[in-house]
């Protein structure tokens, strides 16, 4: 049997070659390499082995970039410290595992595995559709986030059109929100500002507190208050004090680039 090891960490590569050999020293241990675009080359330029074992974390990236690269038929023994769901999916596709640090009676176990699977299916025939597997492990990418570039506000018998470009900071007060744009309108919106909070870019705006959201670029100082609050001054008129709790200081100062 040819066996090809995939495996960044030199100690870990010795221990696992060592132990594949004490399993059966007819096995042969083709190679031993450390990353993406080595292995990538390796099999650009070698026949396949009977087996590979294939640490998932390299120096250069994930060992999942090799199948994108180049056919591998042969089979997969990953070594990984995924989560139990991660290894689920192993599971269902047939792929061996091996929990980092590998235990060598856990290696002895997959090795016997692939023996019995070669009785059963011959050489030949590959334990997996990798890429199904792959596509499986990779996590789905995070939607982005919804946010309004503009909002359609009712004034009167009128609606208006207002861009978030434009809007300074927002306010409550008797249960009614305003938004107080840079040219210095308190348009009358109809959000309570925990909605709003939702459907604005929090890089761009924080919740100071329960009567305000605030743009960065309409801060104009802040002052270090007593009992660990901070007040605010803007840059536009407004119409009380503004503070930030001593329980939200810090995420407010990490907010503004501290």
């Amino acid at each position: 049997m040819n066996v090809l090891i995939i495996e960044d960490e030199p100690l870990a590569a010795r221990q696992l070659r060592t132990m594949i050999q004490d399993f059966d020293a007819a096995i042969s241990v083709l190679a031993v390499l450390d990353s993406v675009v080595g292995a990538t080359q390796w099999f650009q330029t070698h026949p396949q082995p009977d087996l590979l074992l294939a640490d998932i974390e390299l120096v250069d990236g994930q060992s999942f970039e090799i199948f994108d690269q180049v056919e591998v038929r042969c089979p997969v023994i990953f070594t990984t410290a995924y989560d139990a769901f991660a290894l689920r999916a192993f599971q269902v596709h047939s792929v061996d595992y091996l929990l980092k640090p590998i235990d060598e009676t856990a290696l002895r176990r997959s090795l016997e595995k692939f023996r019995d699977m070669q009785r059963l299916f011959g050489a030949a025939r590959a334990s997996t559709d990798l890429r199904e597997l792959i596509a499986s492990l990779r996590p789905e990418p995070t939607a982005q986030p919804d946010y309004r570039d503009r909002f359609l506000l009712k004034q009167g018998s009128r609606l208006l059109p207002v861009d978030v470009a434009e809007m300074a900071y927002f306010s409550t007060r008797e249960r009614l929100t305003f938004v107080h744009t840079w040219d210095q309108r308190a348009l009358l919106m109809d959000y309570t500002l925990d909605e709003l909070e939702n459907r604005l870019n929090p890089n761009l705006f924080f919740r100071a507190n329960r009567q305000f959201i605030l743009h960065a670029q309409v801060i104009q100082r802040v002052h270090i208050h007593f009992n660990g609050r901070l007040k605010l001054d803007l840059k536009l008129p407004v119409d009380e004090a503004i503070f930030i709790s001593r329980d939200k200081a810090g995420e407010f100062r990490a907010w503004l680039g501290e």
